[in-house]
């Protein structure tokens, strides 16, 4: 049960991360108004928002 917890919790902060990273490169990206960092960015949080549909506990 212990190790279950613990994947859970670092599958977690994997999705934060992601989530957290993509939409500070859509901010950016939207600042400089530069499409290819908004593309990034995009990519980012379908990465988080896929990681999250595939790993739910």
């Amino acid at each position: 049960m212990h190790t279950r917890s613990r994947q859970t919790r670092q599958i977690r902060q994997t999705v934060l991360a992601l989530g957290a990273a993509g939409l500070t490169v859509i901010a950016t990206g939207a600042a400089l108004d530069a499409l290819w960092l908004l593309g990034i960015g995009v990519w980012g949080v379908i990465a988080a928002m896929a990681t999250e549909l595939v790993y739910r506990p």
